[in-house]
């Protein structure tokens, strides 16, 4: 047996609960409702035309300038991660050094890296925003 909640109690000093729309609707039966348009109604939608080939090319240029941007900034970020092993592959000395008792390494991975993934993150988000603008300004004309 369910208690009922604030939306199926009605208000105590006579007034409907809740706003003044709700006097006009009938009481919830639990049940499903359909609610659809009245038959014969034609709704008045916009027509697309279809693209031509300048829309399509445009578009197409977007996306691959999008993607380049993204193999790039990802490129760049793996390349750095690959000197940061290579660094600390060919200096193994640098396991000596100690902040806080952790090696130098374990920082440079475990912190070091965030800094450099939100760079990334931005310039990219940056630069996507730069070629979706230059995008809009072509394709008004």
């Amino acid at each position: 047996m369910t208690k009922p909640g604030p939306e199926t109690a009605p208000a105590s000093n006579g007034e409907s609960a809740g706003s003044p729309f709700e006097a006009s609707l009938p009481a919830p039966t639990g049940t499903r409702v359909r609610v659809s348009a009245p038959a014969g109604t034609i709704l008045n939608l916009p027509r697309r035309t279809a693209p031509d080939a300048a829309d399509t090319f445009y578009v197409h240029s977007l996306i691959r300038s999008q993607l380049r941007l993204a193999v790039s900034v990802a490129l760049g970020f793996l390349l750095l991660l690959v000197g940061l092993a290579v660094m600390v592959f060919t200096w193994p000395q640098i396991n000596d050094i100690r902040l806080a008792t952790i090696p130098l390494p374990w920082w440079l991975l475990g912190v070091g890296v965030y800094p450099l993934i939100m760079v990334s993150a931005m310039l990219f988000n940056k630069a996507a925003a730069r070629n979706e603008a230059q995008y809009r300004s072509i394709a008004k004309k």
